[in-house]
């Protein structure tokens, strides 16, 4: 396709994230872009690969993150990061704060009305088609037909038609040290709790451990394949929600072709916009609410830094605060912060004294956080019990440092 017949020079353009990418529309921004020229380009997440340094040399690209192989593009200094949590992409886009020209989104086939489904991601997809001037849509043969918002046909001023594999995310390989910390994290999760959680070792480990628990429930940003193997097992059936009795519930589905056809005009899942899987006041309908992120590392007052070690930019604020909020504030809920206790093969503690990069989470927000030594339950505690129960589960070989970090603190009371 010619893209010079839809995009202006100096446009503004949106692109569905994650295993919502429209690959192909991708590929024919990065191979045309100069011939626009003076193109940008907002992205949450990428998984597909496409977006390197050398192919993005024609327009600029911005972030909330880090996230995928959108760290490649932070390493060359290619990535402006825009700081913002997810729930407020789709507002911004609403209110023009984050301008959008362009919507570039992936959805499914048409069903018999006309009615294409987003298929794989929810987010601000809608928040993007309804303020573009141009929507650009990647039919994809191959992408399931989801229950939530849709586009209509007449709502599309490009469609461009494909079949090709979705992006996909396999499950991460799991490691000693994850299913350690997955114990201590399952051990907060009783039958009945609603989940939310992400993608990657810690998340797909404690997803194993739950398959004895009973009606547990999904109000989730995303969810991946591990969420299929607990629905299948019956521990998942949402039977308990006070909202959405039955349904699981999610912004995106971030897997493989098992959770995409496990999704497919699936009644029991459900794609929803960030306005409502991120909003306060959804989240505080939900009792038994256990929330799952994950850290860089975390100072001894419980400060959390979700994305940036030093001077690399690993991660991105997300949807943690709104979760962390919710799952410390529901009534017999959690928030977990979850990390291994080290990193660089042992050398670097992430329990620390001081943080290297952003607050990402307050230490005022805090609830439990976990490493393979242990829980630490923050909550009501005095900012010098803090450091003690944070330094019971930093690695042994580095609680001694940490212990004369912790001195003034201790003896200030603050």
């Amino acid at each position: 396709m010619d893209l010079r017949r839809y995009l202006r020079p100096g446009d503004r353009i949106v692109i569905g994230q994650a295993c919502g990418e429209p690959s192909t529309l991708i590929e024919a921004l990065t191979a045309q872009g100069r011939a626009i020229g003076d193109l940008s380009v907002f992205v949450a997440t990428s998984f597909s690969g496409i977006l390197t340094p050398e192919s993005t040399e024609s327009f600029a690209l911005s972030s909330m993150g880090a996230i995928g192989s959108l760290r490649t593009l932070t390493k060359a200094h290619r990535l402006g990061i825009i700081p913002c949590h997810v729930g407020r992409v789709g507002p911004m886009i609403e209110a023009g704060t984050l301008g959008c020209d362009v919507a570039f989104v992936q959805v499914s086939p048409a069903d018999e009305n006309g009615r294409h489904s987003f298929g794989l991601i929810g987010d601000h997809t809608r928040a993007a088609v309804d303020r573009a001037r141009v929507v650009i849509a990647e039919v994809n043969e191959q992408v399931p037909y989801t229950l939530g918002e849709g586009l209509r046909a007449e709502e599309i001023d490009c469609a461009v038609r494909v079949s090709r594999s979705p992006v996909q995310v396999p499950p991460a390989a799991i490691g000693p040290t994850d299913e350690k910390i997955a114990k201590y994290v399952a051990s907060y999760i009783e039958d009945g709790a609603v989940l939310q959680v992400g993608v990657g070792a810690v998340p797909d480990a404690v997803l194993r451990l739950l398959g004895d628990r009973r009606d547990l429930g999904v109000h989730s940003g995303m969810i991946g394949d591990g969420v299929v193997d607990l629905i299948e097992a019956g521990a998942v059936t949402n039977a308990r929600k006070p909202i959405d009795p039955g349904v699981t519930v999610t912004g995106a589905l971030i897997g493989t072709d098992r959770l995409y056809r496990f999704a497919d005009r699936n009644p029991g899942l459900r794609l929803c916009p960030t306005s409502y899987t991120h909003d306060p006041a959804i989240l505080a309908r939900l009792d038994g609410l256990v929330t799952l992120n994950s850290a860089m590392e975390v100072d001894l007052t419980g400060q959390v830094n979700a994305e940036q070690s030093g001077p690399a930019y690993l991660g991105g604020t997300g949807g943690q605060v709104d979760f962390v909020r919710a799952g410390a504030r529901s009534r017999g809920g959690h928030a977990v912060i979850a990390l291994p206790a080290t990193a660089n093969g042992g050398t670097v503690s992430r329990i620390t004294g001081r943080l290297s990069g952003p607050v990402t989470t307050a230490r005022s927000e805090v609830d439990v956080i976990v490493t393979e030594f242990g829980a630490a339950e923050l909550a009501g505690c005095p900012l010098p019990e803090r450091t003690r129960r944070l330094i019971a589960i930093a690695h042994p070989d580095c609680r001694e440092d940490l212990d004369r970090a912790a001195f003034e603190i201790q003896r200030r009371g603050f």
